[in-house]
């Protein structure tokens, strides 16, 4: 079987310039963790803030912890002192809590905002109407000094369609494009587009993804 170090230098190489590599660490040990460390991987995923909490004081300081799982807002306070982005932003009273979190103990978090535009119901985030017409109705950027909004993050559909999931990755960069234009004109530091995982990063790339989250083709099969 290939070394984690072999497979995140593969992974490496079939990226572009200008787009970040998160290597989805979740429900992997510290020990492969670090192998991507010494490999030079920075970027690491986790989707839950108990895990999340547990791993960060066992890796160096210089890594950056990407949340990208559904986030409650009961847990925010765990992930605070550890997360550089917050990739699953899927409502206002979420966005507010961060916002609070991270001013009580002095810091200002980057965050994504979640797209819907998957056909299963099961995902979560904003449909792109609620971001494009009724976020800016409710929620302004100054509202929430201690957060910066850097973008958007989606998920294509569950299919082997690629026309499907290349359709669904457009529109969560046709959302990003509105924003940018609309409700967050003039910030230079809007300018994330989370998107693409293992299956489909290539697909997610071509569509304007700036930044793709990859697991399995790093780690392998999940150990939970």
């Amino acid at each position: 079987m290939p070394s984690v170090t072999s497979r995140l230098l593969d992974i490496q190489s079939r990226i572009p310039r200008g787009v970040t590599l998160v290597a989805v660490s979740k429900f992997h040990p510290v020990e492969a963790i670090r192998e991507a460390y010494d490999a030079g991987q920075r970027d690491f995923g986790e989707s839950r803030a108990q895990e999340l909490a547990v791993k960060a004081p066992a890796m160096p300081d210089d890594v950056r912890w990407h949340f990208i799982g559904h986030l409650q807002t009961n847990k925010v306070r765990q992930i605070m002192p550890h997360v550089s982005l917050i990739h699953s932003i899927d409502s206002i009273r979420l966005l507010r809590t961060v916002d609070s979190e991270a001013a009580r103990i002095g810091r200002t978090v980057d965050v994504l905002l979640q797209v819907h535009v998957a056909r299963e119901e099961t995902k979560f985030g904003f449909t792109p109407d609620e971001l494009l017409a009724e976020l800016p109705a409710q929620w302004q950027p100054a509202d929430t000094p201690s957060v910066r909004v850097r973008g958007v993050m989606g998920m294509a559909s569950l299919t082997d369609d690629n026309s499907r999931i290349a359709a669904d990755f457009s529109e969560i960069a046709r959302v990003f494009r509105e924003l940018r234009e609309g409700l967050f004109a003039g910030v230079a530091t809007f300018d994330t587009i989370s998107m693409g995982m293992s299956d489909d990063f290539g697909i997610a790339i071509d569509a304007g993804s700036t930044m793709v989250r990859i697991g399995t083709d790093i780690f392998g099969a999940r150990e939970y």
